[in-house]
């Protein structure tokens, strides 16, 4: 499959079948993420799985959606600010969480590829997560990443065309 197919295929799935995801194949999601470029190569993020029933039972009240419960399995995402790079020259932008959506972006194309699939969550509460997980101040909790075998389809997906997306040499 080409690049852009996989890019074209690669939904949102919100129904998992209980299956554990086998060892290799959550390493090789992991070394995905792992290879992710971040700027500088700071690599400010942290991936925290999450397998142990109780503990994805109690995670689940930070993101109450029923198909989160379906998971058999969820990478948390975290981001370590204060390792991340910063525009300093010019306004002290913070590209840590960009660092992280490129490592999910990673994460998630390949987990189409491995016939896997997951759905970013990111409107969950934090403190819940923070507690659950039982992490350190200075970690954030960006992304929540159920992955699973599917037994739901993805909604169809639709974009904008790209003339709307889209400026030459000038807004």
């Amino acid at each position: 499959m080409s690049f852009l197919d996989l890019a074209k295929s690669r939904c949102s799935i919100r129904g998992f079948k209980p299956d554990p995801i086998p060892e290799e194949l959550l390493n090789t999601i992991l070394q995905a993420g792992q290879f992710a470029p971040s700027a500088k190569n700071l690599q400010p993020y942290h991936f925290v799985v999450v397998r142990d029933p109780a503990t994805l039972e109690e995670l689940s009240q930070a993101y109450p959606a029923p198909f989160f419960k379906e998971a058999p399995l969820v990478i948390a995402i975290c981001s370590e600010p204060e390792k991340g790079w910063t525009r300093d020259a010019y306004d002290g932008k913070n590209h840590c969480e960009i660092d992280v959506a490129i490592a999910v972006d990673h994460m998630t194309l390949l987990i189409e590829e491995l016939g896997l699939g997951a759905c970013w969550v990111v409107a969950f509460n934090p403190e819940k997560v923070r507690e659950t997980l039982g992490l350190p101040d200075h970690i954030d909790p960006v992304v929540l990443l159920p992955i699973g075998f599917p037994n739901a389809e993805g909604r169809e997906k639709t974009r904008k065309p790209l003339s709307d997306l889209v400026r030459y040499d000038h807004w």
